[in-house]
């Protein structure tokens, strides 16, 4: 047995020959052309690496055709299956014999044309390497044809879908535009394949390279998502400016920190424009979203320079958020360096980089963000109550009605759960208690001793005395409400409706121009209350719509007098008096009203008799009441702002009249806030000192809170509000010095 288990290793062992034994080649080898078979698969491996390459080709392909709207689809990271669908112009039937061949584009005719290129893609490569390592067909329609035409493709060529069937495309039903479906991509090389580690990780570098064309290409929709789900990963609409498609991309936290770029020099013959995040905003890894002439590149050197310039604005560790899209004169630039085409050479690029660096620093250094304040609002040792994290606005808003206890404060760590125990930073402490103080009471005091008495105590109730009637509420059934209210949900802002949802009034800031202060978490705004009343009331007449309320006059008023006044104020004002016949326009408008004084009792509760005589006017908000100085002027804008005709636009027309109605007046400065000495000393009106008390107690303990409750913001009303401090920003500050 142990014979058997013997071995020879003599035969395992190397033996040291001569130099003459070496076995040499008989003669040197020769050179030989490779087959094109291997060619093809080399370029196809130095353009195609990844399925994300391959998918930037056909996006920048689908661009380049004028295509609005690109659909892909993948499968397993795109290995399986790598689809996308654009409505573009199309491919021309006999074009498609020669679609997938190497070097055949539409965008070249002579090498020249490389130094004004000014599309993606100018190769003719890219279908080509597909072709050599997937089964790629194509579907297309141009506008002028008739149907569509699909084809398949092999090494370049077109092969038939089945054997013993023709090559030739197949004609069939399709929209316009062209579909590209790539199906087992490096089928054919085995060890390409087999080095990708996870499909998982595959999507997410096709996700981010969607992302990056999406945020670009202003006036194109694109959605990605994966074969079998039903939700997508990326979707951006094509009417989507270049913040709102980075919200979509990215995240709000990031939208709501940036700042426009501008730069150019005709001397270094380069414009650019972009949106860089400000010095409230970091990440522990740079984003960087560049774009030069249009296409996606990579630059270290300008990577490099941004941070180094962001270096100075943000703590140690930070890293910025930067979209940047360079336009430089085709003339500078060869981008015909890089398989890809992922990087591009320019003339001066040291140049060019300078000036957008130093234009990023002087719009860093115009954002202040430091003049932001934090107040503590429990005393030590006070425990700390936390609503439910399923409690609406509305819903907490009837709890604060129905609470008799003293207010107190409610501080909760920004995006910690809320059972959670642990100490919040400081720069997290949200301020929610208005009672504590307000900003009014750090203002210079009105030194009129006159006006101090006739100040009515701000938390008197309301004069007005309210009766219930029997009237049991209607639903509204009708087409025409239903179609603006869901207008109004078509238009809402999420971000600006949870900010008023969760609010905490501050203070009047400004009664003449119609602005209050509010903070929203750890931010503080300045509110246009007069636009956002308007939207709200309009909201209100939508909602409550055949329910309102009446405030009845007594005793009554003549409709055509209040007409009449409205019609000297309009009088005084107009330029061409001679070419109004305005009693005229009183006789037509109080025919109007009384004409239909039925459907306006019924829809609105604006109620006239049959003499003309003014019974009463829409009630939408107990506990406020329409300055009545502005009732002439609504009457007499119902008559021509109104459209009367048309049942959609009549209900339109007049509950916008109807909110304008109802925004809050704008009360003159009072005299002690005012610089002229001779005004200062000045006693004013008592019947105007009672309207400001009023109006200031309406909108502090009525309007705000109702906004908090049922308002929906539109994206119309991101005019009339603006972030003035931010709490994080002060602290970032603090940690720079």
């Amino acid at each position: 047995m142990e014979d058997a288990l013997e071995v020879d290793f003599a035969h395992y062992r190397g033996t040291k020959r001569k130099a003459d034994e070496a076995q040499l080649p008989e003669t040197p080898r020769r050179i030989k052309p490779l087959s094109q078979d291997v060619v093809n698969k080399i370029a196809a491996g130095e353009i195609i690496v990844a399925p994300v390459h391959a998918l930037k080709e056909l996006i920048e392909n689908a661009v380049d055709a004028g295509s609005t709207a690109l659909e892909i689809l993948v499968k397993e990271g795109g290995l399986k299956l790598l689809q996308i669908t654009d409505n573009g112009h199309g491919i021309d039937r006999d074009d498609m014999a020669i679609l997938c061949e190497r070097f055949t584009t539409s965008k070249l005719k002579t090498f020249e044309d490389l130094t004004s290129i000014s599309t993606y893609g100018f190769r003719g490569e890219a279908l080509a390497s597909i072709s050599h390592i997937a089964h790629l067909s194509v579907t297309t329609r141009t506008k002028e044809s008739s149907c569509a035409w699909r084809a398949q493709y092999a090494d370049g060529k077109l092969v038939s879908p089945k054997p013993g069937q023709n090559a030739d495309p197949k004609p069939i039903a399709g929209r316009q535009g062209t579909q590209i479906t790539v199906e087992d991509l490096f089928y054919n090389i085995p060890s390409r394949r087999r080095a990708f580690r996870s499909a998982s990780e595959e999507y997410a570098k096709i996700l981010d390279l969607v992302g990056r064309y999406a945020v670009h290409c202003t006036g194109v929709s694109f959605s990605c998502k994966k074969h079998g789900d039903s939700t997508t990963g990326i979707f951006v609409p094509a009417n989507a400016n270049t913040v709102d498609r980075i919200r979509q991309v990215h995240n709000s936290t990031v939208a709501n920190e940036l700042i426009q770029l501008s730069a150019a020099n005709e001397r270094w013959g380069f414009k650019s424009e972009g949106w860089v995040s400000n010095a409230n905003y970091s990440v522990k890894r740079t984003t960087l979203l560049l774009f030069i002439n249009h296409r996606s590149v990579e630059s270290s050197a300008i990577k490099k320079a941004v941070e180094q310039t962001y270096a100075n604005f943000l703590p140690k560790g930070g890293h910025p958020f930067v979209y940047l899209s360079l336009e430089i004169d085709p003339h500078r630039v060869d981008v015909n360096v890089h398989p890809t085409k992922r990087e591009v050479n320019f003339l001066n690029e040291d140049e060019i980089i300078e000036i957008i660096c130093d234009e990023i620093r002087e719009s860093l250094g115009k954002v202040d963000t430091s003049r932001s304040f934090m107040t503590q609002s429990l005393l030590p040792g006070a425990k700390v109550p936390h609503a439910p994290a399923s409690a609406s606005p509305m819903r907490a808003l009837e709890q604060d009605n129905r609470s008799t206890s003293t207010p107190v404060a409610r501080i909760q760590k920004a995006g910690a759960p809320k059972s959670s125990t642990k100490r919040p930073y400081e720069n997290n402490l949200v301020r929610t208690d208005a009672t504590i103080r307000k900003i009014t009471s750090m203002l210079v005091p009105n030194q009129n001793p006159s006006s101090d008495a006739a100040l009515p105590d701000e938390t008197a109730a309301d004069e007005m005395e309210y009766e219930y009637s029997e009237k049991e509420p209607t639903l509204c059934r009708l087409t025409t409400i239903k179609e603006l209210r869901a207008e109004v949900r078509d238009c809402m802002h999420n971000e600006l409706t949870d900010v008023f949802a969760d609010h905490t009034f501050v203070g009047l800031v400004d009664e003449r121009k119609r602005i209050a202060a509010i903070q929203g978490g750890v931010k503080l705004y300045l509110v246009d209350y007069g636009m956002v009343c308007n939207e709200y009331f309009y909201q209100v007449g939508l909602t409550d719509f055949g329910n309102f309320g009446s405030i009845k006059f007594d005793p009554v008023l003549n409709l055509e007098e209040l007409l009449r006044v409205a019609v000297a104020h309009e009088r005084n004002i107009a330029k061409n008096d001679n070419e109004i016949d305005w009693d005229e326009v009183v006789a037509t408008v109080k025919e109007q009203l009384i004409g239909r004084r039925d459907m306006l009792m019924e829809y609105f509760s604006l109620e006239i008799s049959e003499d003309g005589d003014l019974l009463g006017v829409p009630l939408l908000m107990k506990g406020y009441s329409p300055p009545l100085a502005k009732l002439p002027q609504f009457l007499l804008r119902l008559g021509p702002h109104v459209d009367w005709n048309d049942e959609k636009e009549c209900f339109h027309t007049f509950l916008r009249e109807l909110a304008n109605f109802y925004v809050p007046e704008s009360l003159p400065v009072p005299p002690g806030a005012v610089e002229n000495e001779a005004e200062a000393t000045m006693t004013e009106d008592a019947e105007i000192v009672a309207r400001r008390q009023q109006l200031s107690r309406c909108i502090e303990h009525v309007i705000f809170p109702a906004f908090k409750a049922r308002l929906v913001a539109t994206k119309g009303l991101l005019k009339g509000v603006m972030e003035v401090a931010n709490l994080k920003g002060l602290y970032r500050v603090f940690e720079r010095c």
